[in-house]
C-alpha cells in the first residue's frame, strides 16, 4: 500500500479521536444533541480511514458508508454489528441535527458515545492486523 494511502488513513483515524473527545465534552457538559453529532462523525472518520487504504472516498456521505459496507461488512472483514453501528448513529445525527423541538436524552448520547468508541477500536483492530499501525 503507497505510504500516502497509509498516511492518510492514519490522519482519518486521528479525526476519528478528536471526534471521540469532541463528544466527550459535549456529553459532560450536558450537549446530548451535539455529543450525538461528534459520536457520529467520529465513526464516519474511522470509516473514510478505512476506505483510504483502498483510494475510495465520495463527497457523500451515503457513498462513503455504501463502499465500506460493500467492501467491509458484506465481505466479513468487519462484523455486521459495524453496519449497524454506523446505521444508528446516523439516523441519531440526523435527527438531532435536522429536527425541530429533537431533544437527545443523556442515554441516547451515552450510547452513541460507546458506540463510536467500540468502532474506532474495531477500525484500530483491523490496522494493527494489516500493520498499518
Amino acid at each position: 500500500m503507497e505510504s500516502s494511502l497509509i498516511a492518510l488513513a492514519k490522519y482519518r483515524l486521528e479525526c476519528c479521536q478528536d471526534a471521540i473527545e469532541d463528544a466527550k465534552i459535549m456529553y459532560e457538559h450536558g450537549r446530548f444533541k451535539n455529543t450525538l453529532n461528534r459520536a457520529y462523525y467520529a465513526i464516519f472518520y474511522a470509516i473514510r480511514a478505512v476506505n483510504a487504504t483502498q483510494s475510495f472516498d465520495s463527497s457523500k456521505h451515503s457513498g462513503v458508508i455504501a463502499f465500506f459496507n460493500q467492501h467491509y461488512v458484506k465481505t466479513g472483514i468487519f462484523p455486521k454489528e459495524a453496519s449497524k453501528i454506523i446505521k444508528e448513529a446516523s439516523e441519531n445525527r440526523e435527527r438531532a441535527d435536522y429536527l425541530d423541538f429533537f431533544i437527545a436524552s443523556k442515554k441516547d448520547a451515552e450510547i452513541q458515545l460507546a458506540k463510536a468508541e467500540r468502532f474506532q477500536a474495531l477500525v484500530t483492530e483491523y490496522f494493527k492486523n494489516k500493520g498499518i499501525y
